[in-house]
């Protein structure tokens, strides 16, 4: 048969070359829009890729940005965290766990507390000394109830020749507990001598009261009399003036120079008070940033259990005080020469009345002139006997009864002291104490210069526990109702 040529309508099929599509002229069209589509799709996959890398680099832009941000912000924290825990090691430097462990907790923050404040005679020229080695005496103790919720504030002052019983170490003078136990020991006594629980404690050397002072740009205050003795450091005039460190520190270790008006440790206290009032008046006004750089410059002369934000926090709280209302007064004592040394024994009976009346928050005394932290003053208001006689007000005149003189006749240190302490919180008072003329007495006798004074000698007799009473048949020469001399019974 032959081959037959077929058609290209019969039977010929062709197929696109790009494409496994029947090619014939009816899918023409069909095939050419696809052809557009992919074309499209390709354009539009290439913009897409095109967005899509811009995303991405914006990602690592933003990334890059983010993390160095990151960087920063943890610098920063660690930086801030550094300084933080910096301060903080420099104020709790000589903090150790026998002083934390012998200070009472606050229940609340905004509870009324007790702190210990301590000026220690350490210094840059003193380090350096060999006649002071590492033992220094606690100079300034004052006792001070802060009340954030009232902003109110009290400052006792307590002597530091106070008699006082230091566990461990028997009788001393209060200034003692420092040398003997450091500031665990000094918390430990002043808290049982005064009655009452004791949160914080703050101890500041000589050149950190300077330095102090100076941060704030001085302090406010109305020297009463012009100062002028080189054993407190100089010389500051009288009158109101705004004092530098050096000089508002020799205001507050100058005591010499009120000789003439009576007991110079009492005016010396007085206007350690009165700083203090002025430079917490100068801290409570300044901001937050001037409040934290003096944390910061202080915190190389200040030993503290308190934190950086315990400090502020109770300093914020205590924004808007009034700094002359803050209550100021010294613990009662009388004077006591043994031996050639001072001692002050605590009239107890007004001691006590003064704590209980501190603890509700009430002034001191009683009368708010005379409890008022005005510092200097030369009126005689900071005289022991009269702030025990505004203390007690009607009690103290139905307790003084008879005048009473006591010696120490067995020679040793305080006997005195302790003597006219326990007779003071019987009823008694005691005008004046001092050596006998013999340290040979074995006995304690208690001698009456009238019938009238022998129930006031069986008195005392009985409170002492020990010695003898007779009525004087001119032997004894001394001026007063009764005599003690306390002898080696005692």
């Amino acid at each position: 048969m032959g081959n037959r040529r077929r058609s290209g309508s019969d039977s010929y099929s062709a197929y696109s070359r790009q494409s496994n599509t029947p090619y014939s002229s009816s899918n023409y069209g069909a095939s050419a829009q696809g052809a557009a589509d992919r074309y499209s799709r390709r354009t539009q996959q290439a913009e897409y890729g095109k967005q899509m890398e811009k995303k991405r680099r914006g990602k690592r832009v933003l990334t890059t940005v983010l993390v160095s941000l990151l960087v920063v912000l943890f610098a920063g924290a660690a930086a801030f965290g550094a300084y933080y825990f910096m301060i903080n090691s420099n104020l709790h430097q000589q903090v150790d766990e026998d002083l934390v462990a012998a200070l009472d907790e606050v229940e609340t923050p905004t509870d009324p507390f007790y702190v210990l404040l301590l000026g220690v005679d350490r210094s840059e020229s003193r380090d350096g000394s060999a006649e002071f080695g590492d033992v220094f005496r606690s100079d300034t103790i004052i006792l001070a109830r802060i009340d954030p919720t009232e902003k109110q504030a009290t400052l006792i002052s307590i002597v530091r020749d106070t008699y006082v019983d230091i566990e461990g170490y028997g009788p001393n003078k209060i200034n003692a507990a420092h040398a003997f136990g450091g500031p665990a020991l000094t918390v430990k006594t002043v808290s049982e001598f005064a009655g009452v629980p004791i949160s914080h404690y703050v101890e500041v050397d000589f050149d950190g009261f300077e330095a102090a002072v100076d941060a704030v740009g001085g302090v406010d205050v109305d020297v009463p009399i012009t100062i002028d003795d080189d054993d407190a450091g100089g010389y500051v005039a009288a009158g109101e003036q705004t004092l530098s460190g050096e000089e508002a520190l020799i205001l507050c270790r100058a005591r010499h120079a009120y000789d003439e008006y009576g007991d110079g440790d009492m005016y010396r206290a007085a206007n350690q008070r009165m700083v203090i009032g002025a430079l917490a008046e100068k801290v409570l006004a300044a901001d937050t940033g001037t409040m934290l750089n003096l944390i910061t410059d202080m915190s190389e002369y200040v030993t503290t259990d308190m934190s950086v934000a315990e400090i502020a926090s109770v300093a914020m709280a205590m924004r808007g005080m009034d700094t002359d209302s803050i209550y100021s007064c010294s613990n009662p004592t009388t004077s006591a020469y043994e031996n050639d040394v001072w001692y002050e024994y605590s009239n107890n009976q007004a001691w006590t009345v003064m704590m209980q009346r501190v603890d509700a928050g009430l002034s001191p005394t009683g009368d708010d002139a005379t409890s008022s932290n005005k510092g200097g003053i030369i009126d005689g208001t900071v005289d022991s006997d009269y702030i025990a006689e505004t203390v007690l007000g009607d009690d103290m005149a139905q307790a003084v009864v008879a005048d009473v003189v006591v010696l120490n006749g067995n020679g040793v240190d305080g006997s005195a002291a302790r003597a006219s302490s326990i007779l003071m919180n019987n009823g008694m008072t005691v005008v004046s104490t001092g050596s006998a003329n013999s340290y040979e007495y074995g006995q304690t006798v208690v001698v009456y210069n009238d019938p009238s004074f022998r129930d006031e000698a069986e008195k005392a007799q009985g409170a002492l526990g020990v010695g003898y009473v007779f009525e004087n048949d001119g032997t004894y020469a001394f001026t007063g109702d009764v005599l003690v001399v306390v002898g080696a019974d005692f």
